[in-house]
């Protein structure tokens, strides 16, 4: 007799015939025993008599192999018979020979390469339909605020100005002039080779009102409020505030979504200029202390080299930044599930993918104004 896991068998051979008995429970983890215990003892062209008498319980895996080992012998037109008194196990065997599973379907199988990305792929174009959804509600909720303007939070409107604009203020100032004296540094040391001084103010000039003030502004805001948007939101999710809201008859994109929304289109052209000023002092700074160049030439030469436009096109990126980074934040706060883990991958998420569209974003801006010649 061999035990193992709950699983004994005892056996023997006579005129062409296994009468194969077990006793204990059949499962997951005593099929492979049972099914090479068996195997040992068969023979070509034998039959089978299966005494389950004892058994006190299968499961479904089990319940599969021995359906499975009976249709083998059925193609083989070799005897087969099976005997059990328990009502649950012979249930359970009924239950599958009626349902015709297969146990490849428990068992799991490394996905391929190719199956790994279709699945993302797809799951991926599933997140952009539902963003895409979202979307429509946020424009339908605007509509809407615009014919019933009494309905406008404007204090939620303030509030959010104050959280996520004016108490950014600080970090956006010292990050965009520390990039300033970074950008100004790095460019005097190959300037001064050429005696070419003078022209660190059209390169930075151009490319901070351009380029770099709304960047850093974007990807600053994206870290610090679209983060917040997504843990506020999130956190509202699990405690079912967003349910009880509906509930009571309100909806949660009027009441929490827009005003996050308007107040950050509102105040990033406000931060993009804070981020343009600090930038220049920054390389303003370098240019009199490693080149030479006074503040007064410095801001003449600005004057006379970099256009208005650039600084305008520069300030009219933020609000289409700020939509980006306020929506993909609060969207990813409503894919909350409930947990706090949850919160924690959907914040991380909403902080790249801020960063990943407002760079997009960016780059669509800058081959329009370019083929328009601005």
């Amino acid at each position: 007799m061999l035990s193992k896991k709950n699983l004994s068998f005892t056996s023997s051979f006579a005129n062409n015939r296994l009468d194969f008995s077990l006793a204990g429970e059949i499962n997951l983890y005593t099929l492979v025993s049972f099914e090479k215990e068996l195997e040992s003892k068969l023979r070509n062209g034998s039959e089978l008599f299966l005494n389950l008498d004892d058994i006190t319980s299968i499961d479904t895996a089990g319940a599969i192999y021995i359906n499975k080992l009976e249709q083998t012998f059925a193609e083989k037109q070799l005897a087969f018979s099976l005997t059990c008194k328990n009502e649950q196990v012979i249930s359970t065997l009924k239950t599958i020979h009626v349902l015709h599973l297969d146990l490849e379907e428990f068992v799991y199988k490394q996905p391929l390469f190719i199956e790994k990305l279709g699945e993302d792929a797809v799951l991926r174009m599933k997140k952009f339909v539902e963003f895409l959804s979202f979307f429509g509600q946020i424009s339908y909720g605007f509509f809407y605020l615009f014919k019933h303007l009494r309905s406008l939070r404007y204090k939620e409107i303030f509030f959010e100005i104050n959280e996520n604009a004016i108490k950014a203020f600080g970090i956006v100032a010292l990050t965009s002039f520390l990039v300033g004296v970074v950008m100004a540094y790095q460019s005097s040391v190959q300037l001064k080779i050429y005696g070419a001084n003078i022209f660190i103010v059209d390169m930075l000039g151009i490319s901070i009102f351009r380029e770099l003030a709304p960047l850093l502004t974007a990807i600053v805001i994206a870290g610090r409020s679209g983060s917040s948007f997504t843990a506020q939101i999130g956190a509202m999710k699990i405690t079912e505030e967003l349910d009880a809201m509906r509930t009571m008859g309100f909806d949660p994109i009027v009441f929490l979504v827009i005003p996050r929304i308007i107040a950050l289109m509102l105040m990033m052209p406000l931060l993009i200029f804070v981020s343009d000023v600090t930038g220049l002092l920054g390389g303003m700074l370098v240019a009199n202390l490693d080149l030479g160049i006074s503040t007064s030439l410095f801001l003449d030469r600005l004057n006379e080299v970099v256009a208005a436009k650039h600084f305008f096109v520069g300030i009219a990126k933020g609000p289409f930044f700020a939509f980006l980074i306020a929506s993909i934040g609060i969207f990813r706060g409503m894919l909350v599930k409930d947990d706090t883990q949850s919160i924690g991958i959907n914040t991380t998420k909403s902080v790249v993918e801020s960063i990943f569209a407002v760079i997009v974003c960016d780059a669509v801006f800058s081959i329009i104004f370019t083929n328009l010649g601005i």
